[in-house]
């Protein structure tokens, strides 16, 4: 995967955050890319819609399922800025996603590499993973915000 296309992908995922933020979300932003094309971005809405599944990548699973007229999204990438939790990251086992793209790391609920390993020992066929892309611009959006809430 071109460094140039994850750095595109991943700007667009940190605007997604970016107004999450704004709509004081946990900013957390989330694109679906096929074929080079972009088919749907999402970001938290867990506050706005009282739903503790409006997490950004359930967001944008739900969306690009739309747009392609099915729920699997084989051939497709996630690019998302923090690394998914346990349920999002058994909706990207479920959906079918090929490529994983995270920018920060979640030590207390991320489930690709910090606390749980969802994909080293699934029964699902792990997503090829790109860990840590852009990952102090995701970092820095996140610390931002949580200093906001002290």
């Amino acid at each position: 995967m071109p460094t140039e296309e994850k750095e595109i992908y991943m700007n667009i995922a940190l605007a997604e955050a970016q107004l999450a933020f704004g709509e004081g979300e946990i900013p957390v932003g989330a694109v679906i890319v096929k074929d080079g094309k972009l088919i749907s971005s999402a970001h938290n809405l867990r506050e706005k819609d009282h739903s503790i599944s409006a997490h950004a990548e359930i967001l944008a699973i739900e969306r690009a399922e739309k747009t392609l007229g099915r729920w699997q999204l084989d051939g497709c990438s996630l690019y998302v800025t923090l690394e998914p939790c346990l349920m999002c990251a058994g909706a990207i086992a479920q959906a079918r996603i090929k490529t994983l793209v995270y920018g920060a790391d979640d030590p207390t609920y991320g489930a690709i590499t910090s606390s749980v390993h969802v994909f080293d020992k699934s029964a699902y066929a792990s997503p090829l993973i790109f860990r840590g892309e852009k990952k102090e611009e995701c970092k820095a959006i996140l610390d931002k915000f949580f200093a906001s809430k002290r």
